[in-house]
Order: structure tokens, then C-alpha cells, then sequence
């Protein structure tokens, strides 16, 4: 048990370290695709990738979980992206950044809504929240005057909120006892479902032509294969084995990894403020989790 909790760990660290680096992965790719594009290529790449890893059928032994699969595919691996990427369009991406950063609480009060007594919240999941948050501002803002847009940001805010629903139906579907590759197939193939019915309402006019640069398939293998298809297996795992509210925390190394990858990637300096926040950040991460404490024990 012990063991499996700490590949847990490592398996939602890995996650959120290639979910970090996604950005250039998509910035590169918006000069040949819409938003909606890139995350409906993604996703059907994900999924194609999932039924080769695992072809066994899958057998739903009750309507009921069917339905938990449908909100899970809809929040997940629909709703959360199409509103991240609008929001995008409206507002400052380090307005969406921090916003987002607000996901790991909204995961917490959702758990307790609906898991009342399993996974219980003590003064350093908050006191980290804190302690985090003011690192992520300083990550993402760096110095920059703060400009909001009501559209933009709520919408970003509405992000957080879904994608604390999409941990509480993960959480229910780990106890259904199926394969966590069966378990996100399954989420992909009602993500897919959903971005068909919304299709009409964006204009995608994907070509065969947009796939002849190296670029852009190089790219979407990285995002479909690695960011959607392993990561999202890797995620859901996390939550099956450390529960939505620990795993969600790591959600803040986020920017971390944007930070650095920009350096490393990009050739971009890391200021003061940003070194600043990137300490913070790991503060409230490892005050969040409790690791204090157990060094502490240690001693």
C-alpha cells in the first residue's frame, strides 16, 4: 500500500510536469489550428491510444455509472478545455493562471459536499492554499499591472469549478473497480460525444493539408499521447490511490514548470519575483500536503 502511494505521487508529479510544458506545445500549434481544433485532435489521438494500450470491452454493470462517465467526459475532457481556451480569448493568460490555480480549493469544498468524512481538511490545506496563491501571483503577474475582464476571468473561474467536478466523478469512478485505462477511454469517448453536439457552434474546418508540417504532427502526438492519453491515466490514478484533494494540490506546480520551461525552452530570464513565487509556491505545496510534518517526524 505504502509502495502504491508513493508511484502515486510520482504518477501525478510526472503529470503535472508534462501538463506544464503543454503551452508550447499549443502556442506553436495555434498558428495552424482554432483551440477547439487542437483539443478535439488531441483528445481523438488520446483515445485511439487508449484502445490499442487496452482493447478489452468494457461491460458497465449499472446505467447509473454510465452517467457519472457522460459528467466526467463533459467536464474533463470537454467543458474544461473549451472554457480555458475562451477565456483566453478575453482576458490575460496570467489572469488564468492564478484563477486556475483556485481549482485545488474548489476540489476540497466539492469532496466535502460529496465525500463527507473521507477526505477531511485540516489548517494546512489552507494555510499552503494561502501560501501558494501569493506565489502564483508572482509567477504569473511578475510585475505587471493587474487588468481584469469580467468575461474572461469568470469564465476562468467557471474553468476551476468544472474541473472540480470532473476530480469528484474521477473519484467515483476509481471505486467502481474497472481498468483506469478502460475508466479514462471511456471519459474520452463521451469528451468526444460532447465536442461533436458543440462542433456546430465553432467554426472547425480541419484539412489534411494543416497535418504536412513536421511541426504540427510532432506536437500533436506530444499533446494527445503524453498530455492526454498517459497523463490523463496517470491522474486518474493519482486520485484512485491519494484521493482528489491531494492530488488536485499538485495542480500549483503548474506554473512552476511553465517558469522553467520557458528558461530552458524558450531562453527566457526568470526574474527575481518569479524565483520569489516559484518558492512560495513549493511552501504552500509541501504545507498543503503535510510533508512538514513528517520531516519533522523524521527528526
Amino acid at each position: 500500500m505504502k509502495n502504491q502511494t508513493t508511484f502515486g505521487h510520482v504518477a501525478v508529479i510526472f503529470t503535472n510536469i508534462v501538463w506544464g510544458t503543454t503551452f508550447i506545445s499549443t502556442k506553436l500549434l495555434l498558428e495552424y489550428f482554432d483551440p477547439i481544433e487542437i483539443l478535439f485532435i488531441r483528445t481523438v489521438i488520446g483515445f485511439l491510444a487508449l484502445c490499442a494500450a487496452y482493447p478489452h470491452r468494457m461491460k458497465i454493470t449499472d446505467r447509473k455509472q454510465e452517467l457519472i462517465f457522460a459528467l466526467a467526459g463533459l467536464t474533463g475532457s470537454c467543458m474544461y478545455f473549451l472554457l480555458e481556451n475562451i477565456a483566453l480569448t478575453y482576458t490575460m493568460a496570467s489572469n488564468v493562471g492564478v484563477i486556475l490555480a483556485v481549482a485545488p480549493c474548489f476540489t476540497a469544498m466539492m469532496m466535502h459536499l460529496f465525500f463527507r468524512g473521507e477526505e477531511k481538511l485540516q489548517w494546512n490545506f489552507f494555510a499552503g492554499f494561502l501560501v501558494a496563491m501569493i506565489g502564483i501571483c508572482f509567477i504569473s503577474f511578475n510585475g505587471s499591472k493587474l487588468q481584469l475582464n469580467p468575461v474572461g476571468d469568470i469564465l476562468a473561474v467557471l474553468a476551476a469549478l468544472v474541473w472540480a467536478l470532473y476530480a469528484v466523478q474521477v473519484r467515483k469512478i476509481s471505486s467502481f473497480g474497472y481498468h483506469t485505462i478502460q475508466n479514462t477511454r471511456r471519459i474520452f469517448a463521451y469528451g468526444l460525444f460532447f465536442m461533436i453536439i458543440l462542433a456546430p457552434f465553432f467554426d472547425i474546418s480541419i484539412q489534411p493539408s494543416d497535418f504536412a508540417h513536421t511541426v504540427c504532427i510532432f506536437n500533436l502526438l506530444y499533446l494527445g499521447l503524453g498530455a492526454s492519453a498517459l497523463c490523463f491515466v496517470t491522474w486518474n490514478f493519482g486520485v484512485k490511490v491519494l484521493g482528489a484533494v491531494k492530488t488536485s494540490l499538485y495542480i500549483y506546480m503548474g506554473p512552476i514548470v511553465t517558469v522553467l520551461t520557458s528558461m530552458i525552452v524558450l531562453h527566457e530570464k526568470i526574474t527575481l519575483m518569479a524565483a520569489m513565487g516559484t518558492c512560495l509556491t513549493l511552501a504552500g505545496l509541501i504545507i498543503s500536503e503535510g510533508l512538514w510534518r513528517n520531516i519533522k517526524k523524521q527528526r
